[in-house]
């Protein structure tokens, strides 16, 4: 049902309004208990967005908060197996955009509470739900409003859990059995537009450069140039130091001995792009945009790229290694957006938050064997 419910957003100004308002029906109907408990206070934050607060048997203890979205990006029909808002089941799984972005934690999370409050359960601790409704356009009116909102009541929360990361299974070269990783970060994300200007021309009497062959040019620069491995500098360590007993002899003392042999292991990650991205800030080149005619030197050319900044380094770093790795004043950059990347979490197994991870995670899936940062 949740699926069905086409709540796109475009742009920070352009979100599908009505259907949010249908999401915020759409859970009132179906999660009666949630709606009607008297140790539930639900509010709604930036007109769209759900805030609830469980109260739980024990105040003293220090609260936590769950953390989901109703939106999804937009959703063009093409390359579907099944229309993007049909919520089709076929062969054990369900088409939909929002399927595993990100209403499955959001209905997930529901489906929980409603399970559990119609068995007359109640929590010792106290915790809170936010489902925000413009996370994928930056949040500013859904999830920053409820932050505000917290500060501003002086909540102090315990952890707080939102999308990340999952159970991931032959991924990792040598580990056999699936290994659930929890994200201990949120990479940042830079995104550059990129502009070559020139005279046009007649393609009868071309220029010994065009705007799209210098542009092109410096693109695929990017692309051989990748930025630095920064393998041992983040959280991917400690992953690697946490699944070192999964791995096989002798990739286990390897892994055991990451302080000797981290430069092979680093470059053994580059390979794949699944592995090469926890090591490195990623170089993506999502648009292209040049011409008017076949016949017709355009006197433009425009490309975006998009960065996914380690943990390592900062917006700034990077904006100043691709200036340098393109080295051609002809090439204007302009930057659209950027954010460094988040602090690392602490990992200890003592707490309460990673021991109630591990568990949960463990008692879900019996194949998994490990719970592990990353």
């Amino acid at each position: 049902g949740a699926i069905k419910i086409p709540t796109v957003s475009w742009s920070p100004e352009d979100v599908n309004t009505t259907a949010m308002a249908e999401f915020g029906s759409y859970i009132q109907k179906v999660f009666p208990a949630v709606f009607s408990s008297k140790f539930i206070q639900h509010e709604i934050v930036g007109k769209y967005s759900h805030l609830f607060r469980v109260q739980g048997s024990a105040p003293g203890l220090q609260p936590y908060m769950l953390l989901a979205h109703m939106d999804v990006v937009p959703a063009p029909p093409e390359g579907w197996h099944f229309p993007p808002f049909s919520a089709a089941e076929h062969e054990g799984f369900i088409y939909g955009r929002g399927a595993l972005d990100n209403k499955n934690s959001a209905m997930g999370t529901l489906q929980a509470l409603e399970f559990l409050l119609r068995r007359n359960y109640r929590p010792r601790r106290s915790f809170y739900i936010a489902i925000g409704h413009d996370e994928e356009v930056s949040g500013l009116k859904g999830a920053k409003k409820i932050a505000a909102l917290l500060e501003a009541r002086g909540v102090k929360l315990s952890f707080l859990l939102d999308e990340g990361s999952a159970v991931l299974d032959g991924i990792i070269a040598g580990v056999e059995k699936p290994v659930a990783v929890i994200a201990v970060t949120e990479k940042g994300s830079m995104t550059l537009n990129f502009t070559v200007e020139k005279e046009p021309g007649h393609s009868s009497f071309p220029p010994k450069e065009t705007s799209i062959g210098i542009l092109a040019a410096a693109m695929s620069r990017l692309e051989q140039n990748p930025l630095r491995n920064l393998f041992g500098h983040g959280p991917e360590l400690m992953t690697m130091e946490h699944l070192a007993a999964e791995f096989k002899f002798p990739l286990n003392i390897i892994m055991s001995n990451l302080w000797l042999f981290s430069p092979i292991v680093s470059r053994v990650l580059a390979w794949k792009p699944s592995t090469n991205a926890l090591i490195r800030t990623t170089t993506a080149v999502t648009l292209f945009n040049a011409g008017i005619k076949v016949n017709v030197i355009p006197s433009s050319a425009r490309a975006t790229v998009n960065f996914r900044i380690h943990s390592a380094e900062t917006a700034a770093e990077v904006l100043e290694t691709v200036r340098s790795t393109i080295a051609d004043e002809r090439v204007k950059i302009d930057v659209v957006e950027a954010f460094d990347p988040l602090p690392i979490s602490p990992w200890d197994e003592q707490t309460f938050a990673v021991h109630i991870f591990q568990k949960t995670i463990l008692d879900t899936f019996p194949a998994v064997d490990s719970v592990v940062p990353g």
